[in-house]
């Protein structure tokens, strides 16, 4: 099991930096997600960790100031899609902001299983976590639903691109969902070392864990 008190783990959700408002696709840190830009020209950054700590930046990551997130419970992940920003972690634990995260509100979820990564795309939040957990919502964060595991693996993170969803965890663990999250299966594995995060860039994915462990593909996920 992960530890989440080990350390302030902070996950950069999102850096816009555009001069338009035009819809774009961004890698971010461990994530690849739709991002929309929601001030032109200005950017904000969000980062999560233990007792439901939330901190934000609006200057490009200069100065940061605390936020209220109505959790006490430990905060392991953060994406934003579609003009929110949802962060995950303990007892599944969800909170969102509707406004670039100076507030945050909790969200009822259908597990109290500890959720480690989320990420977004096809209008969809998708959140990993222990036992195989999955959680989607299809409505903003506002409300979520389990999902049929294929495994009992924890899974430590989440990503999408090409219209796939994969997420990798214990053992080496690679589950994948082509249909915005409703199903998954488990996908070929070239390693039984616990992989730690997954990204996705150039038509690739790539996972990284225990040992130094580097595993990619190039056919959405499939091997």
């Amino acid at each position: 099991m992960k530890s989440l008190l080990s350390w302030f783990l902070l996950i950069v959700s999102i850096a816009v930096l555009v001069s338009s408002c035009a819809k774009s696709d961004d890698s971010k840190t461990a994530n690849e997600t739709e991002t929309e830009t929601t001030t032109p020209g200005s950017g904000v950054f969000v980062a999560v960790g233990s007792n439901g700590r939330i901190i934000r930046s609006t200057d490009n990551g200069t100065n940061w100031e605390c936020e209220f997130s109505r959790c006490r419970y430990s905060l392991s992940g953060s994406i934003f899609g579609n003009n929110t920003f949802v962060a995950v972690g303990s007892t599944g634990t969800v909170v969102r902001s509707t406004d670039n995260g100076s507030s945050w509100d909790n969200v009822t979820t259908p597990t109290d299983k500890i959720l480690y990564g989320v990420t977004f795309g096809n209008d969809t939040f998708v959140g990993v976590g222990d036992f195989g957990g999955i959680v989607r919502s299809t409505d903003n964060g506002s409300s979520w639903d389990n999902v049929t595991s294929p495994t009992t693996n924890f899974l430590d993170e989440v990503t999408f691109g090409n219209n796939t969803f994969v997420g990798v965890g214990g053992s080496g663990n690679i589950v994948r969902s082509t249909d915005n999250g409703s199903s998954w299966d488990n996908a070929t594995s070239p390693t039984e070392n616990n992989l730690r995060g997954v990204t996705f860039g150039n038509n690739t994915f790539v996972a990284g864990g225990s040992g130094g462990v580097i595993a990619t593909s190039t056919d959405d996920g499939i091997t």
